[in-house]
């Protein structure tokens, strides 16, 4: 199989569509988790980071 400077271009594009999508998909997925908590499990969280944060 003979590579063109075309060919290069499309396959190069199509891997960019391919890495997108991926991206968009693995953002979907971190939202969908994130808004799975509760607010009490919410403020939990952020209270365990804070407290963490202050310890030198």
């Amino acid at each position: 199989m003979r590579f063109t400077r075309s060919t290069a271009w499309k396959l190069a594009g199509i891997a960019g569509l391919v890495g997108v999508a991926a991206t968009g998909a693995m953002v979907v997925r971190s939202e969908r988790q994130r808004r799975a908590y509760t607010p009490d499990e919410v403020r939990e969280r952020l209270h365990e980071r804070y407290d963490r944060a202050k310890k030198p």
